[in-house]
């Protein structure tokens, strides 16, 4: 076996990948007898065959699951290698940022600030959950995340995690306050709280089940903006960074109930090996953002 046609090898990939011909020829910009002509021109080269029907789908065969194994090192090792010499030579940096919508967009603007320092940098930001913006990163979708947890790089190997900083969190409402001393008065407004799937919605419950308070929860919200939101409108209580008191509701009418200082919000970015070297990923990491977490 002298060589193999690449082009026939990324084609069967693609198709491993999204598990029919016709995800993959949509994918391609390919017509599925194109596609299926390549594989078998793969199959006859390899002396065997790759792909197997499964119900309405395909799957690969022993030897397809093998020839797979190589071609996703190759193909993603090739596209790390486009990133890096991307990045080095064009004059306007994209930089492309998952946001996991339960933070504080009022910290992680801060965050992203670092990274818009020059001119040439052009940033994008997408919000979604922590797992779907990790699966993001991984198919190199995104160049890095910034999110509420950190990643075991031991069992996600090629990702790696900083943590920017923690910060407390307060109970608010609209004035005039419930009468009750905190935490007690959380029983007398229904509540809004992080979604349990969030790091800190689940500290939340914790707490509140350590507390033995029988709270009335309005509703879990991924979104920390939208909670706020949603809050003020319908007169609840909400969950904010305990910093907010200081300045974003200072002179408004919403008041601090009371504040966890041993409940934190925490901020960690997620970016994958390749990024290490990325002018907009070394900034974040070599930044000290204890001053912008500082109550």
């Amino acid at each position: 076996m002298l060589h193999i046609n690449f082009n026939h090898l990324y084609y069967f990939w693609h198709v491993c990948k999204a598990g029919s011909v016709s995800r993959a020829s949509a994918l391609l910009f390919l017509t599925p007898q194109t596609i299926t002509g390549q594989i078998k021109a793969l199959e006859e080269r390899l002396q065997g065959k790759l792909l197997k029907r499964k119900g309405r789908g395909i799957e690969p065969t022993e030897l397809g699951q093998l020839v797979f194994r190589y071609a996703d090192r190759m193909f993603v090792l090739g596209q790390e290698m486009l990133d890096i010499v991307n990045y080095r030579k064009d004059a306007s940096l994209l930089f492309d940022v998952g946001v996991a919508d339960a933070l504080s967009k009022r910290l992680v603007s801060r965050v992203l600030d670092t990274v818009v320092t020059e001119q040439q940098m052009r940033l994008r930001c997408f919000e979604s959950t922590h797992e779907m913006l990790l699966e993001q990163l991984g198919q190199h979708k995104l160049d890095m995340i910034v999110s509420d947890c950190p990643i075991d790089s031991s069992q996600q190997a090629g990702l790696f995690s900083r943590k920017l900083g923690e910060c407390s969190v307060s109970f608010y409402c609209r004035r005039p306050a419930p009468t009750s001393p905190f935490p007690e008065c959380l029983e007398q407004r229904r509540l809004l709280i992080p979604g349990r799937r969030t790091m800190l919605g689940r500290k939340l419950l914790n707490w509140l089940s350590e507390q033995h308070l029988h709270v009335a929860i309005m509703g879990e919200f991924d979104d920390a903006a939208l909670m706020t939101a949603f809050g003020i409108n319908h007169d609840a209580i909400f969950v904010a960074p305990s910093l907010y008191a200081r300045d974003v509701y200072a002179q408004g009418d919403i008041v601090e109930l009371g504040r966890l200082t041993h409940v934190q919000d925490e901020y960690y970015v997620i970016f994958a090996e390749r990024m290490i070297q990325h002018p907009a990923v070394q900034r974040v990491c070599n930044t000290d953002f204890s001053p912008l977490f500082q109550e």
